[in-house]
């Protein structure tokens, strides 16, 4: 899955749904736009699934989706040309599932070189968040959506946790 969600000022920060399972990330990913009115506009991508197709994690389907979603919160089309885009306040939030995905996206965040960034992001503008994945998945595109900046998408994925269902 890539593309966007929502409607409303233009989001700031893109998502990034990163699981073992392609299909899971995928389904996530849409139900989490689905929650969302209007156009789509929140840069969205799933990055689920080993290169095999079978369960699993895949660094470089997880530094690609990352990448694009960088570009599109910068404003960059998809040949990467930039388009002068300011990301004040803006990046993308990364959700994984659990396991390897977490440790794959720290060890990703930790060496930048393996990422396809666009020029201008600044550090910082990609944070791994710790929310329950499918919840904060949801207030995570729904935050964005507002055109809130990265930190309170962050926040508003992280505050997921503390739903309560009874």
């Amino acid at each position: 899955m890539a593309g966007t969600a929502g409607g409303g000022p233009a989001p700031r920060v893109g998502v990034v749904l990163v699981s073992h399972s392609a299909a899971v990330a995928e389904a996530v990913g849409r139900l989490a736009a689905g929650m969302v009115s209007g156009a789509e506009r929140v840069p969205l991508a799933a990055a689920g699934g080993d290169p095999r197709g079978g369960l699993g994690t895949d660094a470089a389907a997880i530094a690609g989706a990352i990448g694009a979603v960088a570009r599109r919160v910068l404003g960059e089309p998809a040949g990467g040309e930039p388009a002068g885009g300011e990301p004040a306040g803006g990046g993308v939030a990364v959700l994984a599932d659990l396991g390897s995905s977490v440790l794959t996206v720290r060890l990703l965040l930790e060496e930048p070189e393996e990422l396809p960034l666009p020029a201008g992001l600044p550090a910082g503008a990609i944070r791994l968040v710790d929310a329950p994945f499918l919840e904060g998945a949801v207030a995570a595109v729904v935050t964005a959506a507002t055109g809130a900046e990265l930190r309170a998408v962050v926040e508003a994925a992280e505050e997921a946790r503390a739903y309560r269902k009874k």
